[in-house]
């Protein structure tokens, strides 16, 4: 597979949590796949404690890809979800067992979730994952498309641009993107806690942006742990990147339920501006997007992930049929069929996290008064509250 005259099925653009889903699921279905990743292929030496939340759906793919298998260690079940606005008390009250006993979700170091990645692949042999390769042109062809990078030109019958929010693939598409910012910035972090969390994820909604807690598994000195985003408007972000680490768990402080005992910040905090950018189409004449590179969402929510992997599941089962069948896995058939089954639920989730930012945001009496009484009525008519609590498990 390493030969320079290889024409690969696909060409995955970016080494990502998205680009590796989508490199090992068409390996696990014989699919030839060059991985043309700007990273390196090591950890980092030091194990960093950064989180993601997984839902039950992308569960399920990363299931299918040979990865969840592979799992150095177990991450932490989301039985039970909080929802509060303001200083009110609990709006919604979301339970696991009240839809099939199935978690919300699991939160999963990053580092454990790349690991069992790059371990899947190493297991594909019709997988070639080319790490420190930068690609610096394309060019499209009748029936493949030739991937000229600073390692030599690799052959694919179709490229899939999963290189992120700043995507090299979707810019040399010419593709627009509709794109700003919220002027709001997360400051992530990792905390300990004298209580148990019992597997609780909080999101509390505040008219500076929302603050979540995730649950994290308990360190194997037994010290409870949570994973903290923490959204502000830029100019306070910005302060609390420059706090002291006892002012900044003062802040924390302020803002954690009680319930959670002594915080104590146990990882050096990282922040990242909030954006939208969603592009106005996902693919091009053998050319196609997924993930950020294709919408990038404000993480209220927390889908931004989730409903990367949903773009990959959904590519992956149609390029797996194709080539099943003999097919052409670049023909602009399949690559419609791909739109046309993503950009509903892309912009449906583009459309609600936009406008839960804004409305939560929002402080003003008569505003914050309607909103709430919409998640307590939510949470008392049960066929909505299910839809809610499908939505967040990615359960579709």
């Amino acid at each position: 597979m390493g030969s320079k005259d290889t024409l690969y099925d696909v060409a995955v653009i970016g080494g990502g949590l998205s680009g590796l889903t989508l490199s090992c699921l068409l390996g696990q279905a014989g699919l030839s796949v060059v991985c043309l990743d700007q990273g390196t292929a090591d950890l980092p030496k030091n194990k960093d404690l950064r989180t993601t939340a997984i839902s039950y759906g992308s569960r399920q793919i990363l299931e299918r890809a040979g990865i969840w298998q592979n799992l150095a260690a177990d991450p932490c079940p989301i039985e039970n979800i909080q929802i509060l606005d303001g200083s009110s008390s609990v709006l919604l009250n979301f339970l696991s067992s009240e839809v099939e006993d199935k978690s919300f979700g699991w939160i999963l170091l990053n580092y454990d979730l790349r690991a069992a990645m790059l371990e899947t692949l190493k297991s594909l042999k019709s997988v070639m994952h080319k790490p420190q390769t930068t690609i610096t042109d394309f060019e499209v062809c009748a029936d493949h498309v030739r991937c000229i990078t600073d390692a030599g030109d690799v052959g694919a019958r179709l490229v899939v641009g999963a290189d992120g929010r700043g995507s090299f693939t979707r810019k040399w598409m010419g593709m627009p993107a509709r794109q700003w910012s919220y002027n709001q910035r997360a400051v992530i972090c990792t905390v300990s806690h004298s209580n148990p969390h019992n597997n609780v994820a909080v999101e509390h909604f505040w008219p500076e942006g929302p603050f979540a807690v995730l649950p994290m598994v308990d360190g194997e000195d037994g010290t409870h742990r949570s994973s903290v985003v923490f959204t502000e408007h830029g100019p306070e972000s910005r302060s609390l990147m420059t706090f002291s680490d006892e002012e900044f768990e003062t802040a924390l402080a302020a803002r954690f339920p009680e319930r959670y005992g002594d915080i104590k910040l146990i990882e050096p905090r990282a922040a990242y501006p909030l954006g939208l950018v969603h592009a106005a189409s996902y693919i091009g004449p053998r050319m196609a997007l997924v993930a950020d590179a294709a919408h990038g969402i404000h993480p209220i929510a927390g889908q931004g992930l989730n409903l990367g992997f949903r773009d990959v599941g959904e590519l992956a089962e149609l390029l797996m049929q194709a080539h099943k069948n003999g097919e052409d896995v670049g023909s602009q058939e399949l690559l419609e069929t791909y739109q046309r089954r993503r950009r509903p639920d892309n912009m449906a989730m583009v459309a609600v996290t936009d406008g839960l930012n804004r409305l939560f945001s929002n402080n003003i009496p008569p505003v914050r008064l309607m909103r709430r009484a919409g998640l307590r009525l939510v949470s008392k008519i049960g066929p909505a509250k299910r839809f809610f609590m499908k939505q967040a498990m990615g359960d579709r």
